[in-house]
């Protein structure tokens, strides 16, 4: 896998994926960046947010759950000093389909965390990850 993180002036960069696809990261005022785009560190965490949310759908998907809606929402915590790193994460799953089963969310979730995501498990070695879910009705 490649990628290219190019930088175009002040804080602002513009990363490009091995898939092809682009997106701008910047940095706020006080270190010269206009606020344009989201911060590396908010990269990371999307990306476990993404990668775990992946993960929940498609097992729940391949063990024939109706999966209409799904979220999760990540609170973090960072080092105060530096490096910044990220120290807890908790990741909460609101998902929603009619005749969804707890116990099948509660194993999607697991799996995920513990076996298939691999930016969760690579950030649960410098971080304390936690996850919850919760279903919600949708119409």
């Amino acid at each position: 896998m490649k990628a290219r993180v190019k930088w175009i002036e002040g804080a602002l960069m513009l990363g490009e994926s091995p898939s092809g696809h682009a997106v701008v990261m910047d940095g706020p005022e006080e270190h010269g960046g206009r606020n344009l785009g989201v911060r590396p560190m908010e990269m990371l965490l999307l990306g476990m947010g993404g990668c775990s949310e992946f993960d929940v759908v498609h097992i729940l998907k391949k063990s024939r759950q109706d999966v209409r809606f799904c979220e999760v929402e990540l609170t973090a915590e960072r080092a105060e000093t530096e490096p910044k790193v990220f120290t807890r994460i908790h990741a909460h799953f609101r998902v929603g389909g009619p005749g969804l089963s707890d116990k099948a969310v509660e194993r999607a979730v697991k799996l995920s965390a513990e076996k298939y995501c691999s930016a969760s498990i690579m950030l649960g070695a410098m971080a304390e990850i936690t996850h919850s879910f919760e279903l919600v009705d949708v119409d």
